[in-house]
C-alpha cells in the first residue's frame, strides 16, 4: 500500500513538474526572444513588408517575422555588395545623404547644450537641459532657399544628445536620429547638421536621444522659415511655442500670458507649436480667424472662423493668423486654456474665453487644390495597424503597444523605391490616442474612417490618429533614406510604437542599444 502511494505521489509530481514546464517553458522562451542585443542595427529590426510592390527573393534561410530577419529578406533589395564578413551591405549609407558639402552656409549657428538648473521667468526653478544657456533654445529662421547650418556642442548633457529637425524633410544624413542617422554626440563633442531649407513654415528641433526625457526636460527650440519676399506692412508674426517643465504650462518659457504689441488692422500670424506628449486645442477670443497653416505647409482658401477650436497634434503645428479689431480691442489667442497669447496696442485686458464646444474639421477645411500624384496608382500600399496586448519588451513583462499584431523590435520595415507612390493606411485599436509622426516626408490625408477629404489638401508630418480612427494616408517616396515613422507621445515610442521606413538601395552604419551609447527614444 505505501508503494502505491509512493508511486501515486511521484506521479503527481511528475505530472505537476511537466504541466509547469508546459506552463513556464512559452514564457520563458518568449522572455529570452524579447531580450535586445547590447547593439543592434535597426536594418536588422522585425520583417520586411513591401506593400504590395517588387521584392526580391529571400534567401533560403530567411525565416520570416523575428528577430534578423528583415537583414537576411532586405539586404538582398538593396542592390549592395558583400563585405569581409560575408554580410549585404548597401549601396548607400545614410551618411552620403546631404546636402551640397561645397555651398556656403547663409545661416550660421551654434547651440551649446548643457546640464543645469534654470529659472522660467516667473521665478520657477527646473532641473533639465538648456540651449545658449535657456529652455526652450533659440529660434533658428531662415529664408526659403538658404543653407542653414547648425554646430551642436555637448557641454554638459550626460549620455550624449542629438537634434532632429521636426517637419522640415532634411537629406536623411541630417535627420538627427541618434543609432539610425547619426552616433549621440557625447559630452565635449560637437556635430554639424547642414540643409537647406526648401518649404516656408513653422517647425521645432528636439533631441531623439533618450527623446522621451531630453525633449521633456528641454532640449528643443523654434525653427521658422519665411518666403523670400518681404511680407506686407501691417504684418505681425509670432511663434507661440507650448512646453510643459514640471507641471509648469509655458508659452515661449512663460506662464501665463505672452503679450505681443499689434495695432488695429494688423494681420497677426501666431505660429503655434505643440512640443507636448498630447494634443491640445487652440482658438481665438475677441475676433475670427483662419487657419493658414498645418505642419509648415499652407492651406488653400482658408476661410474665417469663430467660436471654434483648432486641434494641434502633439508635434504638430498649426499657424493662426488673426486680422485685428478696427476699434482697438485687444485679442487672446488661447493654447490649450486661458494662457496663451494676448495681442493688443492700447490694452492687453482680453478676457479669457471658454473653449468652443465646435472643432474645425481639416478634412473639409479650405478649397481643393491638385497634389501633384495620382494617389489611386500608388506603387506601394502598407498598413499601419496600433494595437496592445501583454508580452514582453526586452525582457520586461506588461502591456505593449503592438505594430500590425507585433511586439518591438519584431515590427514591419516599410520599404520603397524612390519615386514610389505610397499609399499608408494607419489604424487605432490600442485604447489610446496615438499622434503618429513620419520623418524626412509629408504625406496628404485621403480619407479618415472611409469620409474622403473635400477641402484643401491637408499635408501633415504629425498626425493624430485617435482610438477606433482609421486615415488613409499619400505620399511620393522622395527622399532617400531611413526613417523613423512612430508615435510622438514619446512615451509610447519608448515602449515600442516605433517603425521605420526604408529605401531601396540605403542602409545605415550606426547601431542602437547600450553598448552603442544610442538610446534614440
Amino acid at each position: 500500500m505505501k508503494d502505491t502511494h509512493r508511486r501515486g505521489a511521484r506521479l503527481r509530481l511528475a505530472v505537476a513538474g511537466a504541466a509547469t514546464v508546459a506552463v513556464l517553458g512559452p514564457l520563458v522562451w518568449l522572455w529570452q526572444d524579447s531580450l535586445m542585443p547590447a547593439a543592434y542595427s535597426v536594418m536588422d529590426m522585425g520583417y520586411a513588408d513591401y506593400g504590395g510592390g517588387p521584392s526580391p527573393s529571400p534567401p533560403s534561410h530567411a525565416t520570416g517575422p523575428g528577430h534578423g530577419s528583415h537583414l537576411t529578406t532586405a539586404a538582398q533589395g538593396h542592390r549592395g555588395h558583400t563585405d569581409d564578413t560575408g554580410r549585404t551591405t548597401a549601396a548607400r549609407s545614410v551618411t552620403s545623404l546631404v546636402a551640397d558639402p561645397n555651398r556656403t552656409a547663409d545661416v550660421t549657428v551654434t547651440l551649446v547644450a548643457r546640464a543645469q538648473r534654470f529659472r522660467l521667468p516667473t521665478g520657477r526653478s527646473v532641473d533639465g537641459y538648456t540651449l545658449n544657456g535657456a529652455s526652450p533654445g533659440p529660434a533658428v529662421h531662415a529664408t526659403v532657399g538658404q543653407l542653414v547650418q547648425v554646430r551642436l556642442v555637448n557641454e554638459s548633457v550626460p549620455g550624449g544628445i542629438t537634434l532632429h529637425w521636426h517637419g522640415v524633410d532634411v537629406p536623411n544624413a541630417e535627420d538627427g536620429v541618434a543609432g539610425v542617422t547619426q552616433d549621440a554626440v557625447g559630452t565635449g563633442k560637437s556635430h554639424v547638421y547642414r540643409f537647406v531649407a526648401n518649404q516656408a513654415g513653422t517647425f521645432w528641433y528636439h533631441s531623439h536621444q533618450v527623446s522621451h526625457e531630453q525633449v521633456r526636460r528641454g532640449l528643443l527650440g523654434p525653427l521658422v522659415v519665411t518666403p523670400a519676399r518681404r511680407p506686407p506692412a501691417g504684418t505681425v508674426d509670432v511663434v507661440a511655442l507650448l512646453h510643459l517643465y514640471d507641471g509648469a504650462r509655458t508659452v515661449n518659457g512663460r506662464e501665463g500670458d505672452v503679450r505681443v504689441a499689434a495695432r488695429p488692422g494688423d494681420r497677426v500670424r501666431v505660429r503655434v507649436i505643440n512640443t507636448e506628449n498630447g494634443e491640445t486645442p487652440a482658438w481665438v477670443g475677441g475676433a475670427p480667424f483662419r487657419l493658414v497653416a498645418v505642419d509648415g505647409t499652407d492651406v488653400n482658401e482658408p476661410s474665417p472662423v469663430r467660436d471654434t477650436a483648432v486641434m494641434v497634434t502633439a508635434g504638430g503645428r498649426a499657424d493662426i493668423e488673426v486680422t485685428m479689431p478696427e476699434d482697438g480691442s485687444p485679442v487672446r489667442v488661447h493654447i490649450g486654456g486661458p494662457g496663451g497669447v494676448v495681442l493688443g496696442s492700447r490694452s492687453y485686458d482680453a478676457p479669457a474665453a471658454p473653449r468652443p464646444a465646435r472643432t474645425l474639421d481639416l478634412l473639409s477645411y479650405g478649397a481643393p487644390e491638385p497634389i501633384g500624384f495620382d494617389p489611386e496608382r500608388a506603387d506601394r500600399r502598407f498598413t499601419y495597424e496600433i494595437g496592445r496586448r501583454p508580452g514582453f519588451l526586452d525582457g520586461t513583462p506588461g502591456v505593449w503597444w503592438t505594430v500590425n499584431g507585433h511586439l518591438f523590435p519584431d515590427v514591419p520595415m516599410f520599404m520603397v523605391a524612390e519615386h514610389d507612390v505610397v499609399r499608408m493606411r494607419v489604424s487605432n485599436h490600442s485604447g489610446e490616442s496615438h499622434p503618429m509622426h513620419l520623418h524626412g516626408h509629408h504625406a496628404v490625408v485621403l480619407s479618415r474612417n472611409g469620409v474622403r477629404a473635400t477641402g484643401s489638401p491637408w499635408w501633415t508630418d504629425s498626425l493624430e490618429v485617435g482610438n477606433g480612427e482609421s486615415y488613409d494616408i499619400a505620399f511620393v517616396a522622395d527622399n532617400p533614406g531611413v526613417w523613423m515613422d512612430h508615435c510622438h507621445n514619446l512615451p509610447h515610442a519608448a515602449e515600442g510604437l516605433v517603425a521605420h521606413l526604408m529605401y531601396e538601395g540605403v542602409g545605415t552604419p550606426f547601431t542602437v542599444g547600450g553598448e552603442a551609447a544610442n538610446e534614440p527614444e
